[in-house]
């Protein structure tokens, strides 16, 4: 019989790293994520792991990189300041395909802002915070059992396509407690880097020639030796000006990601098809979007939810469809409209779509929606 526990957010994360195998942490505490690093002081060692807390971030997300390059499955935790200080070396993971989860738990910004409040500020800066053309995964969970089997998933996808993986939770999922209860555990999918099988003199660490376009990766010491770095490089790992071989490197970086959008892209839908006004949210506004929705329909208003757990990479044909035919879609989000603009990208040139913003550190309330799609529906 499962055991029922109530259990915080950021802890929920935590204990769904350790499900997935993690064996690593290194990090710099920060709210509103500080909690995960106190957790996995504890509980990393108890399970054979390592905890190390560094000077920085910068410190932390290159130590989780070189563990990584070991064999572990290795991840930081950290806030909107920290996660700027990252990206670059989030890039230097996603080139040298190096598989981490980066958890930001996001608060309000810029710069320090309110560090004890909430917002999803960074939404775009998953995507694009690093320099450079590469394509990678974020994920925003909705609630303390979701963080818990989407932190396993974020390892799952991390080992399975060699990249970074954004865990993004916003601070009131990071702090919220919630009913926890873990049923048939021991069925979730654990997944583990592709290792090669061949002799080491054949080994091509950034091999083109996958069919996923996913090269098989060995570990540290594990015999096969293969040149690491930030260079662009050829498929043995050396330094590469040329023109084709740059074009294909680049292209299969990003393309092993958006062309997997299918197998990646987790959503959640309530009465899409049937629905003249279409809400879209995630993260914790996602559950105002819901409480709206189900209040609106009540009243005769016929108003759909889709709910997108995974914010990159974007599926546009996904989207676009959703959006087709309604009266107007609403996005309401804790930013000036960061996922709106990408909903609005893909949706078709006659569905309006509209912002609901806030940035003043306030969840989005349920009455907020209501007023907007009853506004609309007018």
């Amino acid at each position: 019989m499962a055991k029922v526990r109530l259990v915080q957010g950021n802890e929920a994360c935590a204990l769904g790293a350790l499900k997935a195998g993690a064996t690593f942490y290194a990090g710099y505490p920060i709210t509103p994520s500080t909690e995960i690093a106190e957790h996995m002081a504890e509980m990393m060692p108890a399970c054979g792991g390592k905890f190390i807390q560094m000077e920085d971030e910068i410190g932390s997300i290159g130590a989780i990189i070189g563990a990584s390059c070991t064999g572990a499955k290795s991840f930081t935790a950290t806030s909107g300041p920290g996660f700027s200080l990252m990206q670059e070396l989030v890039g230097y993971a996603a080139i040298t395909e190096v598989p981490i989860v980066v958890v930001d738990v996001q608060r309000m910004g810029p710069s320090t802002g309110l560090p004890t409040l909430s917002s999803q500020g960074d939404i775009q800066q998953a995507r694009w915070g690093s320099h450079g053309d590469h394509s990678l995964i974020a994920i925003a969970p909705s609630s303390v059992m979701e963080t818990y089997y989407e932190t396993i998933n974020a390892f799952n996808l991390a080992e399975k396509y060699r990249t970074p993986v954004i865990f993004l939770l916003d601070e009131e999922i990071g702090h919220l407690r919630e009913r926890f209860e873990v049923e048939d555990d021991e069925k979730v999918e654990i997944i583990d880097r592709k290792k090669p099988t061949c002799d080491p003199k054949d080994y091509v660490p950034y091999s083109n020639a996958e069919p996923d376009g996913v090269p098989a990766m060995a570990n540290f010491g594990d015999g096969y030796r293969y040149h690491v770095t930030g260079l662009t490089h050829n498929e043995k790992g050396f330094y590469s000006s040329s023109l084709p071989v740059v074009d294909a490197f680049n292209r299969r970086l990003t393309d092993k990601i958006e062309n997997a959008v299918d197998d990646i892209f987790k959503y959640e839908e309530f009465h899409v098809d049937d629905c003249d006004i279409l809400l879209i949210a995630y993260g914790s506004v996602a559950r105002s979007a819901q409480e709206a929705m189900l209040e609106l329909r009540e009243e005769g208003y016929k108003v759909g939810l889709l709910r997108p757990i995974t914010i990159w990479p974007f599926h546009d044909k996904l989207i676009a469809k959703a959006c087709a035919g309604k009266k107007a879609v609403i996005v309401p989000e804790m930013n000036l409209g960061q996922y709106a603009r990408e909903v609005s990208r893909v949706a078709p040139s006659d569905v309006p779509v509209l912002p609901l913003c806030r940035v003043d550190s306030e969840l989005i309330i349920p009455e907020e929606v209501v007023e907007l799609v009853k506004e609309v529906a007018k």
